[in-house]
């Protein structure tokens, strides 16, 4: 395949990707867009399995940011590839949301009645801001895909009012071919995407110079960034850490007071916002043209601000001249120096939860312990340049992975999968599994449990496409499609350790393989547990068909699996004597 695009020789050498097959592309698009670290755990969450998945390839649901992504895949592998991708294809996205939003829940396939569950949930407890529906090819975007798409977005519109009304939620469908691939893969490895040059009249303002950076603080006319956002829209956010979030009608909401304030009362904005911080190329010392000042800078990527941009560029006439924002605009050429400048003017915007404890002792100290485990990097919270979603190291175990890892083994598998930011932002949380107890071994030992669980998901569904599942193992598989089924499951099977392990274990935290054992050794390790353990997962289900969030039902759930792994482990007793033998602690 041609690679004139830059994006595709990244994804090219993604080769953990090729299990994916033709979805592969689908899952690069969407870490590029959220800058997801885990794209397995997502990818067993999000991809929609089977051949009657009605047109949906991919859902992600976001409880946590508010985002949702439908989306239908194509990859074309000719040769010789055609200069637009099949319009059925996006035309299909219409049945999709039929499926997931209208259609009664008894009604709907197997394999996509708990994502239809799981998103129509979040819609009603009002955790939704927006849905994007995407197709997604390696292929040129299209006038005629593009009114396909244009008809489905108007369907998902009457689909959420119909079946949802009073919801405030913004519906975009998007093509996501070469150039929007494109777009989004710059967007990851260049800090300032939009690269003009702008004359801005400004009341005046003030230079500071520092020996990494320099930059010039004024005000800037709110029409002005009216007109560029009109222009540009989220590639002005190239360094930000997400794009403008929408606004919806309620006075909870920032975004529609920033555009209230604007509208009602102009004189008062600038004292009312926060303001901007904008990284650019460079710009000028001021220059007087009759009677009136003017900054000019050359490109302009806004770093803290993009709510409040988004807020007045989405404003259906543009503010009144009265509007005035305040800017500071930097000039930095050093790249440690920028992703500070990123991290720490993003920090109201929960830039990563885990971002505020990665310097703490206990992650120092287990950035440390990783080191001796082989084949294993573990960064402690700290995060990369935005590039290392797209060349993630083969051997990377991801921080919030270990995190709800961790929190689900530990006794509360509802946060570990639907508040995973509140494990590094509250220090109950926090304490309760990253303490003076946890080390690299042990974190290794549970979260390779997990990625036992989806890789058995992985499995199972390889088998049903071919055609080989038994019935009972169709079963352990309509468990596993569940949202929030891996850390149920991960939660169940700690749950049972001292039956599994045939002795009583006071503290779980010193459970672990030892510092030798790699962690895909790790998860073949585990493999025979969760085997053997699977088939009692229907005493779990009541515990995820209707969403993980109550704790009773998870608790009575949990004790009901463990009466049955007793009963199989007092009948067969050398059943995990394998097992047991490898467990230290």
């Amino acid at each position: 395949m041609s690679c004139e695009f830059t994006y595709l020789k990244d994804f090219e050498a993604r080769d953990d990707l090729n299990e994916y097959g033709d979805d592969a592309l689908l899952l690069f698009a969407l870490l590029m867009r959220y800058r997801i670290e885990d794209i397995y755990s997502v990818a067993s969450d999000a991809l929609v399995d089977g051949g009657n998945d009605k047109g949906c390839d991919l859902v992600y649901i976001n409880q946590e940011n508010g985002h949702v992504v439908i989306a239908q895949g194509y990859f074309c592998k000719k040769e010789r590839l055609p200069e637009a991708a099949p319009e059925n294809k996006a035309k299909i996205l219409n049945t999709a949301i039929s499926w997931l939003f209208a259609r009664p829940i008894d009604e709907l396939p197997k394999n996509i009645r708990p994502t239809a569950t799981a998103l129509r949930d979040a819609i009603l407890s009002d955790q939704i801001k927006s849905i994007k529906i995407w197709y997604v090819h390696n292929l040129n975007e299209s006038k005629n895909v593009m009114e396909e798409l244009k008809t489905v977005e108007h369907t998902a519109l009457n689909a959420l009012h119909k079946n949802f009304p009073g919801s405030e939620i913004e519906i975009e469908a998007e093509e996501v071919g070469n150039k929007t691939l494109e777009d989004w893969y710059t967007d990851l490895v260049a800090n300032i995407l939009v690269t003009d040059s702008f004359s801005i009249e400004v009341p005046g303002g003030y230079r500071l110079d520092k020996t990494s950076w320099s930059a010039f603080v004024t005000a800037v006319p709110a029409q002005w960034l009216h007109e560029i956002y009109s222009t540009y829209k989220d590639k002005l956010f190239s360094a930000n850490v997400r794009e403008y979030l929408g606004s919806r009608r309620s006075d909870k909401n920032i975004n529609h007071r920033i555009k209230t304030t604007a509208s009602s009362n102009p004189e008062n904005f600038w004292v009312y916002n926060n303001g901007l911080t904008v990284l650019v190329h460079s710009f000028d010392n001021l220059r007087n043209e009759n009677g009136k000042s003017f900054l000019d800078i050359t490109g302009i990527s806004i770093v803290n601000g993009a709510q409040t941009t988004g807020s007045l560029g989405s404003l259906t006439k543009a503010p009144s001249s009265e509007v005035m924002v305040p800017v500071r605009f930097v000039m930095c050429k050093n790249a440690d120096t920028i992703q500070g400048i990123i991290k720490y003017n993003n920090s109201q915007n929960k830039v990563e939860a885990s971002d505020f404890r990665s310097n703490d002792a206990i992650q120092r100290r287990l950035r440390e312990e990783f080191e001796k485990i082989p084949n294993a990097t573990y960064l402690g919270g700290r995060r990369g340049n935005n590039d290392d979603a797209i060349r993630r190291p083969q051997n990377l175990i991801p921080s919030d992975s270990v995190a709800m890892a961790l929190t689900a083994f530990h006794g509360d598998p509802i946060v570990a999968y639907n508040q995973k930011s509140k494990i590094w932002m509250e220090n109950n949380l926090y304490q309760n599994v990253f303490n003076d107890s946890t080390t690299a071994e042990h974190a290794v030992f549970v979260y390779s449990l997990l990625r036992s669980i989806e890789n058995k998901k992985k499995n199972l569904i390889a088998r049903n496409n071919a055609g080989l599942l038994k019935d009972t193992e169709k079963q352990h598989l309509e468990f596993l499609r569940y949202r929030g089924s891996a850390y149920l499951l991960l939660y169940a099977i700690s749950y049972c350790l001292e039956v599994v392990l045939n002795k009583p274990v006071p503290n779980k935290f010193r459970l672990s393989f030892g510092t030798k054992v790699p962690p895909e050794t790790a998860v073949k390790h585990w493999d025979l547990v969760v085997s053997f353990t699977l088939p009692f997962a229907n005493k779990l289900k009541v515990a995820v068909e209707n969403s993980l969030k109550n704790r009773e039902t998870v608790r009575k759930a949990t004790v009901d699996f463990r009466s049955m792994v007793e009963v199989i482990a007092t009948a067969t007793p050398d059943i995990f004597e394998n097992f047991a033998k490898k467990v230290q602690g």
